[in-house]
């Protein structure tokens, strides 16, 4: 068997509401596909952990506390250049600026929870 097709999609929460990191621990610790490396308030703290693991899928935050769009995203594929991003935000109007700034697909946080696992299997098997 391959072992990258059969290891878990390793998967980093950023977001600054609580509330909605536990959202999202709750909806990805339910798909056996993933596996949650950790959580980030901040862009600084999610470089720091991009930088030390590596992992596949970023859930951004377009909101971000110290985000600067384009660059950021530039420079955490620097650091990992098969990182999926996919940008989450409560304003569905910043869909549009996060595709063109580079994330691979954009989340309303106002859409059916289901549809953002869809969105990650569906994003993350394609990278």
């Amino acid at each position: 068997m391959n072992e990258m097709r059969d290891r878990k999609k390793r998967v980093l929460l950023a977001d600054d509401q609580s509330s909605v990191r536990s959202a999202l621990r709750l909806l990805i610790d339910h798909n056996p596909e993933f596996e949650i490396l950790g959580e980030a308030v901040d862009f600084v703290t999610l470089f720091d952990w991009v930088k030390s693991c590596c992992p596949d899928v970023v859930l951004l935050d377009w909101e971000l506390p110290d985000f600067g769009g384009k660059a950021s995203l530039t420079l955490l594929r620097q650091h990992c250049p098969h990182l999926t991003i996919i940008a989450l935000s409560g304003r569905p109007e910043a869909q549009q600026m996060a595709l063109n700034a580079g994330a691979d697909a954009f989340f309303s946080k106002g859409d059916p929870p289901e549809w953002l696992l869809q969105t990650v299997c569906a994003v993350s098997a394609g990278r």
